[in-house]
């Protein structure tokens, strides 16, 4: 099976032997790791290794660029992004970056995330996949808080798959409704208009 891309969270971005899978298997991903993870990078002596959270903390403060990682609920989720080549042990055709993501209210709030990929993938195409988590989170967010995804008390794998699958199949339902209801709406608004 292909796969465009992986992404993950720092349960995974930090586990250093399943990135260097993806990587022998040329596999693209971006997945968020620790401030304080390490990685090799090239400075005026060769290549150091260095923490994450020192790397982008060394970088001139014009380096951030402000870029969106997708439509949220309210809006654009905009963020200011930065990214540096990594020293890659990969042919030239592929090559590995550190990405940070810092927030706009809260400047000190920051995000990092390793990128494995194609030569010439550019940063928003990065960030766009960085972003694409957030669809996920708030979808088990949403079977949680109103479907109970988590509220399960059984005792066999059986049981608990049942529980699973007809919340996920009730989840599914209410996409399909909440769906229609804003194409409805936007109907009545351009019959308004």
């Amino acid at each position: 099976m292909s796969l465009a891309w992986v992404s993950g969270d720092t349960v995974y971005g930090n586990d250093r032997s399943l990135r260097g899978w993806l990587e022998e298997n040329e596999q693209a991903y971006v997945l968020a790791v620790a401030c304080t993870e390490r990685d090799w990078i090239d400075g005026s002596t060769g290549a150091t290794q260095v923490a994450v959270e020192q790397m982008i903390a060394e970088l001139p403060v014009d380096s951030w660029q402000r870029l969106s990682c997708g439509q949220g609920s309210k809006g654009p989720r905009e963020y200011d992004w930065v990214w540096i080549e990594l020293v890659s042990r990969q042919q030239a055709s592929w090559h590995r970056w550190l990405l940070a993501r810092r927030s706009l209210s809260d400047p000190r709030q920051l995000a990092y995330f390793m990128v494995f990929a194609p030569k010439g993938t550019s940063m928003p195409e990065a960030v766009r996949v960085a972003g694409a988590r957030w669809h996920i989170e708030m979808g088990f967010e949403i079977t949680k808080n109103e479907l109970g995804l988590d509220h399960y008390e059984v005792r066999s794998w059986r049981a608990w798959y049942r529980h699973v699958t007809l919340v996920l199949l009730a989840y599914a339902v209410l996409s399909i409704i909440r769906a229609q209801a804003l194409v409805t709406t936007a109907q009545k608004g351009a019959a308004t208009s």
